[in-house]
């Protein structure tokens, strides 16, 4: 009882590469718990399962380790892990590692972010880690000991009050590590529109990210193309404060 407890979840299904770099890694630290879904669920964002049920069952046990395969999104895993699952509050929410970057204005759609921001919001230290990789098997080794790391730091120091880590590493060496903000742009010729046999359109998501300020050196876009890891800290309360007083002299 006196070890961490680390829960940790994913959006590239229980079977990804990255989530097992980082059950190995968190082991390190403490007593883990993983409940991530059963098959791939990418750029679900915060999305629950609400038009049927949701199943989990435990595929693997050993000693400081347990994994559970969840059929829900990534949020629905971690609300099923608080609810149903533990018998106390985790120490620490991991996501990841992701199979590609988080990064810019990804970080809303993101299933991996989506289950820290679930993870925050119930008050635990919560941290996305991704790698600007999509292959199935890229190479984690740079980036593992940053991991670990980051996550002892935050276990050791914590988070403010409801702001959370999304953290984006590039592949290969790696020459250091940025607290960045998140940069400006957004995604262009989104689909690739196709004909099936029938003779009927259909589309693939697809797109090009467009970059709005490629040369400002403090965004995360900036830090990860040029060797360096990036740390945003996310809030979860999305109020924009600073429009308030402009809406109110609108007299509505």
């Amino acid at each position: 009882m006196n070890k961490n407890l680390i829960l940790i979840s994913n959006d590239d299904g229980i079977d990804a590469k990255g989530i097992k770099i980082l059950t190995k890694l968190m082991m390190q630290l403490g007593d883990v718990v993983v409940v991530a879904p059963d098959i791939p669920r990418s750029a679900q964002s915060s999305a629950l399962t609400v038009t049927q049920p949701i199943r989990y069952r435990k595929i693997e046990e050993e000693e400081g380790m347990i994994r559970y395969s969840c059929t829900g999104t990534p949020t629905d895993c971690v609300k099923i892990a608080l609810n149903e699952i533990l018998n106390r509050k985790p120490d620490l929410l991991v996501s990841g590692i992701n199979h590609g970057s988080n990064s810019a204005i990804n970080v809303i759609y993101s299933g991996t972010m989506g289950a820290v921001f679930e993870g925050c919001e119930n008050g635990i230290p919560s941290i996305g880690f991704s790698l600007a990789s999509h292959f199935p098997d890229p190479d984690f080794g740079f980036f593992e000991p940053h991991v670990l790391k980051i996550a002892q730091t935050v276990m050791e120091k914590g988070l403010p009050e409801s702001v959370c880590l999304n953290v984006n590493a590039p592949c290969g060496e790696i020459h250091g590590v940025r607290v960045a903000r998140q940069c400006k742009g957004y995604w262009t010729k989104e689909f690739a529109g196709r004909t099936d046999p029938a003779g009927r359109a259909y589309y693939w998501l697809t797109g090009y990210f467009e970059n709005m300020e490629p040369d400002a050196e403090d965004t995360d876009e900036w830090a990860i193309s040029h060797g360096f890891i990036s740390i945003v800290p996310d809030k979860i309360d999305l109020t924009a404060y600073d429009a308030m007083d402009l809406i109110r002299e609108w007299n509505l």
